[in-house]
C-alpha cells in the first residue's frame, strides 16, 4: 500500500552534460502528469512520460527537468568583422557628406543587420536520452520510497479504523437480541395496561413479535460488514495500487451501516451506528491518500 504523496530527486551526467530531475506527487483520483522539459529536449518528452507513468498510476504528478549542456551545445555569438568595418566606413562617409559631427558608436554598428550573429551546433538529442533516463529513474526510486513509507503509516491508521469498527460491530451483535426481548416486554405491558388478557404464548403475540424481529433483523448486514473487514485485510497486503478498491469498499461498508441504522429500533444500536459512521468517515478520508 502506497501513499499518493511524495517527492524524489535524481541526477545524472554524461560527457559534460548534467541532468537534474525533480518529481512530486499529490492526491488525485486519476493520474495527471505535468512534465517540464527544456525546449531542446522536446523530442525526449514521450519517453520520459512513459518512464514516469509506468511507475505512478494515481495522483497529480509534477516533473521538472533541468539540463546543463556541455560547452559547444548551446548557442554561440559571432561578429562579422568585415561587415562591421564596411558599416563603420559608410556611416563615417555619410556623416561627412551631411556635415554631421560625432563618432560612430559601437552600439550603432552592432545593431546593423548581419553584424551580430548567433550559431547553434546541431544537438544530438538521442545521445542525451540515456543520462536523462538515469536521472528520471533515480528521482522515481526516491519518490516511490517516500510513498511507501507514507503508505505504511496510512495502512496502520486504516487498520486502526477497521479494528474500531469490528469492536463496534461486536457490541451491536450483543445488543441486537435484547431489542426483540425489549419489544416483546413492551408489547405485553401495553396489552396489560389496555385490559386485554393475553399470554406470552398467545398466537397473536407471537406473530407480532416474530414480525418485529424479522423487520429489525440485521444479521445479513453484520455478516457483510465482517466480510468487508476481511477484504480490507487482503487488500492491505496487495503490492499494486488499491486506492480505488478501498474507496469502493468504504462505500459498501457505509451502505451496510446506514441499513443497520434504519432497521435497528434500539437507542443503544443507534448510538453505535453513529460511532461506526464516524470511523468510516475517517477511514474514507484516509483512503483518498492511497495510490
Amino acid at each position: 500500500m502506497n501513499s499518493m504523496t511524495g517527492y524524489g530527486r535524481g541526477e545524472a551526467a554524461r560527457g559534460g552534460a548534467k541532468f537534474t530531475v525533480e518529481i512530486s506527487t499529490v492526491n488525485r483520483k486519476q493520474a495527471e502528469l505535468s512534465l517540464y522539459l527544456p525546449r531542446e529536449l522536446d523530442a525526449l518528452e514521450s519517453r520520459a512520460r512513459d518512464e514516469i507513468n509506468a511507475k505512478v498510476s494515481r495522483g497529480r504528478i509534477a516533473a521538472r527537468v533541468q539540463w546543463t549542456a556541455k560547452s559547444g551545445e548551446r548557442a554561440q555569438v559571432e561578429i562579422d568583422r568585415n561587415l562591421a568595418n564596411q558599416y563603420a566606413k559608410e556611416y563615417r562617409k555619410l556623416a561627412a557628406d551631411l556635415k554631421l559631427g560625432g563618432e560612430v558608436s559601437l552600439d550603432t554598428i552592432l545593431r546593423a543587420p548581419g553584424v551580430l550573429q548567433t550559431s547553434e551546433e546541431e544537438l544530438d538529442v538521442e545521445s542525451l536520452w540515456t543520462p536523462l533516463r538515469t536521472a528520471v529513474r533515480a528521482a522515481l526510486k526516491e519518490l516511490l520510497a517516500m510513498r511507501a513509507r507514507e503508505g505504511a503509516n496510512l495502512k496502520k491508521d486504516l487498520q486502526k479504523r477497521i479494528d474500531a469498527l469490528q469492536k463496534t460491530v461486536k457490541a451491536v451483535k450483543r445488543q441486537a437480541p435484547k431489542t426483540v426481548r425489549r419489544h416483546r416486554e413492551a408489547l405485553l405491558d401495553r396489552l396489560n395496561q389496555s385490559g386485554l388478557d393475553l399470554k406470552l404464548d398467545d398466537e397473536r403475540v407471537l406473530k407480532e413479535v416474530a414480525l418485529f424481529a424479522d423487520r429489525i433483523d440485521i444479521t445479513e448486514e453484520l455478516t457483510r460488514l465482517e466480510s468487508h473487514f476481511g477484504q480490507f485485510a487482503d487488500y492491505a497486503k496487495a503490492k499494486g495500487p488499491v486506492g480505488r478498491t478501498l474507496d469502493f469498499l468504504s462505500q459498501e461498508m457505509n451502505r451496510e451501516v446506514n441499513t443497520i441504522g434504519s432497521k435497528a429500533n434500539d437507542p443503544v444500536i443507534s448510538r453505535l451506528v453513529v460511532t461506526m459512521k464516524s470511523e468510516l468517515e475517517k477511514f474514507r478520508e484516509q483512503v483518498q491518500n492511497v495510490e
